[in-house]
């Protein structure tokens, strides 16, 4: 793992530009559009536009309130939109197709009982904004920090054991719940592999592109995630599970939780269909990265949380799937990880926000974890 900046403490929320869209445009824009809008409960009043304390580093969220006047029963409300970032921002993701996640959430929410929120409206032309985007309600909880990680400070440091075993087993439940829906019943489009290419293959296949997208087409070669790319095909499944529907960016700073229980769960730009293993390896290594960053800085973090043996038993004992191949997923999600870090750092260098580092390897954060997996000595429990 590459050492922070000396100054940089890691309890410090770091700065990581996301969009250059101004609140006063915002406000502007979000007031004609909603004033104009035929389903509008009545005149609006836009308030309080602002972007979200923590957490969301790809696609832009911007919250702002509402006071409607003329309407009978309807006083105010809480939103939030959600946009692609524009081309000047350096986005993380080649693609940001809002409508699908539009239609990917109303059909997760007809078809199981996940928690999610409420969406109330859809915009694919991009309309005032100027980029596609889609409203939904406000969720009031608590989300796990990203920035700085929860492993350092916050709530969840703070809670017993008891309160992050109910928040774990209840966070494990979503994959459970989720994986459970009939595929064909929840799954858009746009998500299926092509025909007679199957699921885990064609995701990989898009991951070595967006790598070509993130970094190399820009001449800019990462030897040690070049190297993973050829450890899957050394180490690739025999015989991959069945596909269900994958939330994608499966994890626990996605959840909005109230007493410890998920009230409403968040982001499904990295939704597809493949093995339920992927969104599985997903949710135990993106803690991992956390408590490696923990115990890099020679604190506890919190080795006893969503420990792999712990979530592999617990997901078994509400599915009664016995999950396959976890190594290659997890070092899938590693990998696919060490991309995005990198894709996230070179927009940090493009902001002044961060340096070229002088050794190209060290655009992957968490590269020493990355090359333990590689080499089979990672040590998970």
């Amino acid at each position: 793992m590459t050492a922070p900046a000396a100054d940089e403490a890691h309890t410090e929320k770091r700065k990581m530009t996301v969009t250059e869209r101004s609140i006063p445009a915002l406000t502007t824009a979000l007031q004609q559009w909603l004033t104009a809008h035929p389903d509008a409960p009545g005149t609006p009043t836009v308030s309080g536009v602002r972007g979200p304390d923590s957490n969301g580093l790809s696609s832009t969220s911007v919250l702002f309130e509402v006071s409607w006047s003329g309407a009978p029963g309807v006083r105010s409300g809480s939103y939030v939109a959600r946009m692609a970032p524009e081309d000047g921002a350096v986005p993380v993701f080649p693609r940001y197709d809002l409508p699908t996640q539009y239609e990917l959430i109303s059909r997760v929410g007809a078809g199981c009982s996940i928690p999610l929120p409420r969406l109330r409206w859809n915009v694919p032309d991009g309309g005032p904004l100027g980029a596609p985007f889609f409203v939904m309600d406000r969720v009031d909880g608590r989300i796990p920090l990203d920035n700085p990680p929860y492993v350092f400070t916050g709530w969840l440091l703070d809670a017993t054991p008891a309160e992050r075993a109910r928040l774990q087993r209840a966070s494990v439940q979503i994959l459970a719940t989720l994986h459970a829906m009939p595929a064909e019943a929840a799954v858009v489009p746009a998500l299926r592999p092509p025909p007679g290419r199957g699921s885990l293959r064609h995701h990989v296949d898009q991951q070595r592109a967006y790598y070509r997208w993130a970094l190399a087409d820009d001449g800019v070669r990462v030897p040690i995630i070049e190297r993973s790319f050829a450890w899957l095909e050394e180490h690739w499944p025999s015989s991959p599970g069945p596909d269900v529907l994958c939330w994608g960016d499966a994890r626990i700073g996605n959840v909005i939780y109230a007493s410890f229980t998920p009230v409403a769960v968040l982001d499904w730009e990295m939704a597809a269909v493949a093995p339920r293993e992927l969104d599985v390896g997903w949710f135990i290594f993106l803690h991992r990265f956390f408590q490696d960053i923990a115990e890099f800085f020679g604190v506890p973090g919190l080795p006893d949380f969503l420990r792999r043996s712990d979530v592999e038993r617990c997901y078994t004992e509400l599915t009664g799937w016995q999950l396959r191949d976890m190594d290659f997923y997890l070092t899938y999600a590693a990998l696919r990880h060490a991309i995005i870090m990198a894709r996230i750092r070179r927009r940090m260098i493009h902001f002044g926000e961060d340096e070229v580092p002088a050794d190209v390897d060290d655009y992957v954060m968490h590269r020493a974890s990355l090359e333990q997996l590689l080499a089979g000595t990672y040590r998970w429990d």
